[in-house]
């Protein structure tokens, strides 16, 4: 059993959730210029100057090869890591002002994780891997618990909560660890190589979960090297060297944009 000895104080978070809830227009995540340097000999610029940002209830897959800038990216939109420049913005918070703690309470209240290694606890059940998805959050046992039932619903496996992770399929495991994501109604999950450990069948029903979520509202960005995966995504950024190469959403901007300056039918004078 679990108690809720670390859970970290939230309040000023969970009133700036609020706040974001009630704004339509405030972007999810802002990424403005960041760059990644890490020291050494010579130094090694992992990021530089990566610029976009992720609207409510977006489905998103950023897809770069080995060496890209990628995971380190991922590190930096989950406040794992600070950048070396520019801002990353979470619900509005600018995470360069915040303290170790504040960011705790940040990925603990605002940000779900998926993995491509579950990281589930073999000796619970899969309820209470689920509801460990609040121990941080300062959720009362009781209520975390209810509300690991819910996340769970929501990835199909209500019927299984007291089922241990080694009774069940990778597959499902997955699941499990997508509804802990889910468990704390996070503002946006990252999910990074989420079918990297699963057979393509498996695989592809990970990619309709996440189809069916982003479906009821939820933020999802996959980090995924594979890009067929990526463009099963309503939206792609690519990444090479470091650098953002693409985004399909400027691309669109782009074509809505020449569309609105076309001609109409009425004004087309080709015979």
């Amino acid at each position: 059993m679990t108690s809720d000895a670390g859970a970290v104080p939230t309040q000023r978070l969970d009133d700036n959730l609020k706040r974001f809830a009630g704004s339509a227009d405030q972007p999810v995540l802002e990424v403005d210029e960041v760059a990644k340097v890490y020291s050494g000999e010579p130094p090694v610029s992992a990021l530089r100057g990566v610029s976009f940002s992720i609207a409510r209830g977006e489905l998103v897959g950023i897809v770069g090869p080995s060496g890209s800038g990628k995971t380190t990216l991922l590190h930096l939109m989950g406040t794992l890591d600070r950048p070396s420049s520019g801002h990353v913005r979470v619900t509005g918070l600018e995470v360069g002002r915040l303290s170790d703690r504040e960011l705790s309470a940040l990925r603990a209240t605002h940000i779900g994780f998926v993995f491509q290694q579950f990281f589930l606890s073999e000796h619970q059940s899969v309820l209470d891997n689920v509801a460990d998805g609040l121990l941080y959050a300062g959720v009362p046992q009781v209520k975390r618990r209810a509300r690991a039932i819910d996340a769970l619903t929501m990835v199909g496996l209500e019927g299984r909560p007291h089922a241990r992770p080694n009774q069940l399929s990778g597959g499902q495991r997955q699941r499990v660890a997508v509804a802990r994501a889910l468990v704390g109604d996070p503002a946006i999950v990252l999910a990074d190589e989420p079918t990297g450990n699963l057979d393509q069948a498996t695989g592809q029903s990970i990619l309709g979960l996440f189809k069916d979520l982003h479906e009821l509202g939820v933020t999802i960005v996959v980090i995924t090297h594979d890009r067929d995966i990526a463009a099963r995504m309503d939206r792609r950024i690519e990444m090479l060297d470091g650098q953002m190469v693409f985004d399909s959403a400027d691309n669109l901007a782009t074509v809505t944009a020449a569309a609105s300056r076309a001609p109409t039918s009425g004004n087309d004078h080709r015979s």
